[in-house]
């Protein structure tokens, strides 16, 4: 089995991109409260600042900030999904394999990390977290995306509501 090699920088600023296993699901919007509820629960015993977030229907996009001295990102993704599933009636089918580890198969088993490099690097990673509903075709502007930390960015000044409007000019096409 491969070993995957994470950055791991205690304090630093990271882009996180989490999946569900099955792409056509629609269960992050759907339980959304519970979503927001496992976050905050877990902020509470293992702290990070948010600076942007999307939730979308089968996958979500992050950039979180972790305190100083700290670089463990994967307990707080653990402790997430392992909350998250836990709450959710079992109704998913599973393979023998995630049977025989206790698994549910919700999320998929990895997901995608990057070490925001500098200041251009993180304004890219937050701006394609707010764009993202835009790209996947959800909205037709920004704004109306209802699961996104842009409108926390629109009321501190960051952003003008109308940021990005009707068309998605600028994209990074990168792959969820």
């Amino acid at each position: 089995m491969s070993r995957y090699r994470r950055a791991q920088v205690p304090g630093a600023t990271y882009f996180f991109t989490v999946n569900l296993l099955n792409r056509r699901s629609d269960l992050l919007v759907r339980h959304i409260d519970l979503l927001r509820e496992t976050v905050r629960a877990t902020r509470s015993r293992h702290p990070f600042h948010i600076d942007a977030w999307v939730v979308l229907p089968d996958h979500m996009h992050c950039v979180w900030t972790l305190p100083d001295g700290d670089a463990d990102f994967a307990l707080r993704w653990k402790v997430i999904k392992f909350a998250f599933a836990r709450r959710l009636p079992k109704t998913e089918i599973l393979t023998a394999t995630q049977r025989s580890r206790g698994e549910r198969g919700i999320w998929q088993r990895r997901y995608w990390e990057h070490l925001i490099q500098d200041e251009r690097d993180y304004r890219h990673h937050v701006d394609y977290v707010h764009r993202n509903p835009l790209k996947h075709g959800l909205v037709e502007r920004v704004a109306d995306w209802p699961y996104s930390s842009f409108h926390r960015a629109v009321g501190a000044g960051i952003y003008p509501v109308d940021w990005c409007g009707d068309e998605a000019e600028g994209f990074a096409r990168d792959a969820d």
